[in-house]
Formats: structure tokens, sequence, C-alpha cells
């Protein structure tokens, strides 16, 4: 028996019959559907639900297509999207392509082609998380310094000035090349749970706490101090570059 789980794909299409149509094609091809008409629709399912891809049709009752696709990103959701639409105007795709889009589709289409475009874009989005480690780092990144050590994330190892080479977790690599990535910016603790772990994470500030004090011990091991890595009662941290340097 196959316990693979269905990829779930919302279809934001205004058209009632024609979203029908496709979810009963998406059904027998071994996929789940989420039908949403509106755009808030499709915002209110994300926020507490996880989906694989959407079919995003650029025009829809309340907002566009590209809006509600800038929004999301905007929020930190990556979810692949192949927008869908009548129009065959070449500029329209390429905006969609810039934007990020992972394919662009005009009606009327076979299904047959819409179903293997849908699963050419699930097969690209499973590679590039191949090499992922948390949300926000990957063992192809390039090592980067942090409080005057070297992370290196292609071996999951600090190398201190004393020339010790310790090992690190996972989440520890995510919560430190998030920092690196934002330097001299307050980060709210939700933001930062939502980068490494995922936006539908359930996880706790106190778990965040534990791999925060994971952190500071390492380098106080190798008696440097993370002075520059600060707590913001009641927000969150601050990565201080000047007070590392």
């Amino acid at each position: 028996m196959n316990h693979t789980p269905k990829p779930l794909i919302i279809i934001a299409e205004d058209d009632k019959d024609l979203a029908t149509l496709i979810a009963t094609q998406l059904e027998v091809a071994g996929m789940q559907s989420q039908i949403c008409h509106e755009a808030s629709h499709v915002e209110r399912y994300l926020k507490n639900n996880f989906a694989n891809l959407i079919l995003l049709d650029v025009h829809l009752p309340d907002d566009t297509g590209f809006n509600l696709m800038h929004e999301l990103r905007q929020s930190g959701n990556e979810t692949p999207v192949i927008f869908l639409t009548g129009e065959n105007a070449e500029i329209k795709k390429v905006k969609a392509l810039e934007m990020g889009g992972d394919d662009y589709i005009t009606k009327p289409f076979g299904f047959p082609e819409l179903i293997a475009r849908i699963k050419a874009v699930l097969r690209r989005a499973e590679t590039v998380k191949d090499g992922n480690i948390t949300r926000n780092a990957s063992i192809t990144d390039q090592p980067f310094a942090f409080c005057n050590a070297e992370v290196n994330p292609q071996r999951l190892e600090v190398t201190f000035p004393d020339g010790e080479v310790e090992t690190i977790g996972r989440k520890e690599l995510g919560i430190i090349a998030y920092l690196a990535d934002h330097p001299n910016s307050v980060l709210t603790r939700k933001n930062l749970i939502h980068t490494v772990w995922g936006i539908h994470a359930d996880v706790r500030s106190r778990s965040l706490d534990q791999y925060i004090v994971k952190i500071r011990e390492l380098y106080k091991r190798h008696d440097l101090t993370l002075d520059a890595f600060r707590t913001v009662h009641g927000v969150g941290y601050i990565y201080d570059v000047k007070l590392s340097e």
C-alpha cells in the first residue's frame, strides 16, 4: 500500500465550474485540492494550512493574482505558483515569471498538459529543498563569519579563533544564519521561528530559548562573548555587528 501523502493544490479560480473541473482532474491524477474563489480566501487558508502548489488565476474578484503572490512572498510563504490566465500577452507572462512564478498557463488549456506542468513544478520544488538543513539554511551555503568565528554550513561546523572546530546542530545553524543575514535589525521570536522551523511549525518560545542557550554556551567554551547577539526583551533578538568587531 502506498502511504505517500497526496500533494495538496490550491485552486485560486473565480470560475466555479472550471475550478470544479480542475479539482476532479487533480483527484484522478492522485492529488488533493482546495478551491478558493477569492484572494482573501487563499490567504486565510494558508495561515493555518500547508499547500504544495497554488494554481493562481491572474484575475480574482477581490484582487489580482500578482498582488496576492506579492503578499504571500512578503509574509514568507514560498509555496510554488503556476499562474492561470485567459490572456496570452507576453508582458503578463514575463511579469509572472519575474515575480517568481514557477509557470504560466494560458486558458483554454488541456488537462493532461496542466497535470504535467504541475508535476514538473512539484519535482523542481522538491529538488530545491534537497540541500536544505532548515527552511533558511542549506548545505550548499558558503561559510560566513558570526561573532568572530567562522560558520561552515557545508560541514555543520564552527571554527573558533583558538583553532578548535565544533559541530553544531541544524537548528542552531538556522538561527545563526538568519541572524547573520539580518544584522542590526530587531528580529521577533515569531519571525525567527517561522524562518528556521517553517511558517506552520508548532514551536514554542521556550524551545527557541533552549537553542539560543546552546549557541551561547558553545561560544563561551571558546572564550568568546556574544555581546553582539542581544535579547530585546518582550520582542526577540538583535545581532549588532559593531559590537562583534
